[in-house]
């Protein structure tokens, strides 16, 4: 019997890049647009290539492969091909790309097409676009998100968005086209045009104002974009089974695409079939069962939802396989692994995991520096939390822990990421190599662990060093002007003090749970090591509580303490006030100087008001509902994480006429100020009461924890060291 080690070897030497390569390219035949490409959520072309997932799988040699039905909104976009003859008599052909919206014209229709700007609402003025196409420069990264501009053209009746990237995206050559998850309503139409296109457009309408005509030209589009709610796609399974019951591995990647999706995701989906193909030719047999996961629907799968993407994760874990929870020790989901996003690499994982992952890479590169040497010269290093960016996050919610490759950090994803340049003229075959080898050694050492390394003295290291005691001392004190708010400045000393001996005792009960963990698992490795396989089974059965109690813990942590601002970001619950009220005592600051626009830089860091003073409130507003007041299930992932809202629109357009306004004197702006006080009280409630909430979910998970601490695992007298 091999050990670990020479399984590990076995591997490396065993890794096949052709064949993953290989299948990445193949998966680019199925699409939904025979010129740009697409497998959008529940399309043909997804489910064609589903089954082509299926039948690869069924070669290599998996098992139990099967198709899991999930419920997603379908996306076809077939075409959408523009016709313009410019002002020199020259025809022009172009190909636009789309967004996840309602758009059939039945054969090409002529429309006028106007040119806005940014297409705020300040654009609109004096402009009637009933019935036209609104095309709108847009930097997604630096400004707004598409469905805004979007929105905001729909309710002045246009017919459809045409969106320009201007920076952000798309970045890597003037013909590029971009793609994102709308966010928004489908019959809210919108499309992607290229700069050099565009550019022939503008140029025509530049030269129109000069001779004082309208901002527009007549142009022929043909567009097919179809979305129908409540339709059917399929998450595609195979696995490896392993010996010991309950005990699963899961490996995964999304097979939907924009575009052709070398990089995302051909190569991950690719490269999960390489691990698994490689882990079956060098004759390995798992402990636990591996299950390699192809998700549909990533990229967007539900109509009118901030959390539009990762729809087929979240199908999964919450739907379909709800009984992975407390099995699944670990979830490997890759993106982008085929391209060095910087001279660095990293993990990306859960904070229960990096101590873990830690050892793991340190050990690793240790044994094998030629590995990774060449492709990151700078190392591997490991980051946490998740990002909500791919579906690692729906698993860690669902009570899964989960990493994946870091992918968001590179100037990659502001270049070629969701454009038809996401091609392999950018494969890196010895980066692709690595992560082969790097995450299928991890899955051979995981299998070689009786219980999941979680380690939640991270957690709440991590949950101590973002609370500020001082911000609500500070807010108090100001919003109250009084001796009540004095008062209320000593009681936050008091609610403080109470939660750091909880956070406190959290995590010596926590730094002993993972003692027990390592220990457990060091056992459990011992026997495998000597082949002693009743002692192995012996140490599995031993350790049945320590899985179960921490996995427990875990699953509760995620549900208690992860939350997300208005931009998507994880956070801990309060987390969110404290911010606000930073941002707020920072505007107070300001306009106590006098100094307006410094006010309102602040102002904008506050919730989602960035956007508040640049599009109609009606757009504000349905951006703002369609989070806190829509059904749960249309809210997927998002669910519940958004803790409190401001809106301060009204405060904001105040602002913006004032700052307009020469010599401005404070005496100007007491209502502003008074309005901003009121706003800092309501903050500083709400953070008053989410100290006063996570305290007490601290204190229940450490009774979770505690109980496992200490504890002495029960072993075979006999049981190898």
């Amino acid at each position: 019997m091999k050990t670990q080690r020479e399984w590990e070897q076995a591997l490396i030497e065993g890794v096949d890049t052709a064949y993953s390569y290989a299948f990445a390219r193949k998966m680019e035949i199925p699409r939904t647009n025979p010129v740009l490409g697409y497998r959008t959520a529940g399309s043909l072309a997804e489910r064609q290539t589903g089954e082509m997932i299926a039948a690869e799988m069924e070669r290599i040699g998996l098992s139990q492969v099967c198709r899991d039905r999930i419920q997603v909104d379908r996306w076809e976009f077939e075409r959408a091909v523009m016709r313009y003859r410019d002002r020199k008599g020259k025809e022009h052909v172009f190909e636009l790309g789309a967004y996840q919206t309602q758009f059939v014209t039945d054969g090409p229709k002529p429309f006028s097409l106007a040119y806005l700007g940014k297409a705020t609402a300040d654009c609109y003025k004096n402009a009637d676009v009933k019935g036209k196409l609104v095309m709108g420069d847009i930097n997604q990264r630096e400004e707004w998100w598409i469905n805004f501009p979007v929105y905001q053209a729909r309710i002045k009746g246009a017919a459809a968005f045409i969106a320009v990237q201007e920076q952000g995206y798309g970045e890597v050559h003037p013909a590029a086209l971009n793609a994102q998850d709308i966010a928004g309503p489908e019959d809210a139409p919108a499309f992607s045009m290229s700069q050099a296109d565009a550019a022939i457009i503008k140029a025509d309408i530049e030269e129109r104002v000069r001779e004082g005509k309208e901002p527009e030209v007549l142009v022929w589009f043909d567009a097919a974009s179809r979305v129908e709610r409540g339709q059917e796609t399929w998450n595609i399974l195979g696995s490896i089974p392993g010996k010991e019951p309950d005990g699963i591995i899961l490996l995964s990647a999304h097979y939907d695409s924009y575009f052709n999706g070398f990089q995302d995701d051909n190569t991950a989906v690719s490269m999960m079939l390489g691990i698994a193909k490689t882990l079956l030719a060098i004759g390995y047999r798992p402990r636990k069962t591996l299950v390699f996961c192809a998700l549909a629907a990533e990229e967007w799968g539900i109509a009118d939802s901030k959390y539009d993407w990762s729809t087929g994760a979240y199908q999964e874990v919450f739907r379909t396989r709800p009984e992975w929870r407390g099995k699944v020790m670990a979830d490997l989901n890759f993106e982008l692994p085929a391209y060095a996003h910087g001279r660095k690499d990293g993990v990306r994982c859960t904070y229960e995991y990096a101590g873990y992952m830690e050892e793991f890479i340190r050990e690793f590169c240790g044994r094998h520096p030629q590995l990774y040497s060449r492709a990151y010269p700078e190392g591997v290093e490991v980051v946490c939390p998740i990002q909500t960016w791919s579906d690692d996050f729906s698993m860690a919610i669902g009570g899964i822990p989960s990493m994946v490759n870091e992918f968001s950090a590179g100037e990659f994803m502001e270049t070629h990421y969701h454009s038809q340049f996401d091609s392999e003229a950018f494969y890196d075959e010895g980066v692709y190599r690595f992560h082969h080898q790097l995450y299928g050694s991890l899955v051979i050492a995981l299998d070689h662990l009786a219980a999941a390394p979680l380690d939640f003295e991270r957690v709440f290291y991590a949950l101590q060093s973002s609370v500020d005691p001082q911000i609500a001392g500070q807010a108090a004190a100001w919003a109250g002007q009084d001796r009540a708010g004095q008062e209320r400045s000593g009681e936050a000393e008091d609610r403080y003090g109470i939660l750091s001996r909880e956070i406190a005792k959290a995590i010596e009960a926590a730094g002993s749970l993972r003692k027990e963990l390592w220990t457990a698992n060091a056992r459990y490795r011992a026997c495998l090591e000597a082949g002693d396989e009743e002692g192995a089974m012996a140490e599995w059965e031993a350790a049945r509580p320590l899985r179960i109690r921490s996995m427990e813990a875990f699953q509760k942590e995620q549900d208690w303490l992860v939350r997300l601002n208005w931009h998507d970001e994880v956070l801990f619950p309060q987390e969110a006030s404290q911010n606000n009220l930073r941002a707020i005592l920072r505007a107070r600051e300001r306009l106590d100087a006098g100094d307006v626009s410094g006010a309102l830089e602040a102002i904008y860091e506050i919730d989602n008001n960035r956007y508040a003073f640049q599009f109609e409130e009606e757009v504000f507003l349905y951006f703002t509902e369609y989070v806190l007041a829509q059904p749960g299930e249309r809210l997927q992932w998002g669910k519940g994480r958004i803790l409190h809202h401001e809106n301060l629109f009204a405060l904001v357009r105040s602002l913006i006429r004032k700052v307009r306004e020469a010599g401005i004197e404070k005496r100007c702006l007491t209502e502003e100020i008074q309005l901003l006080a009121q706003t800092a009280a309501r903050q500083e409630r709400c953070l008053r009461d989410d100290i006063a909430y996570i305290t007490e979910a601290v204190r229940k998970l450490e009774a979770i924890i505690r109980p496992l601490a200490g504890r002495e695992t029960a072993r075979r007298p006999d049981c190898c060291e």
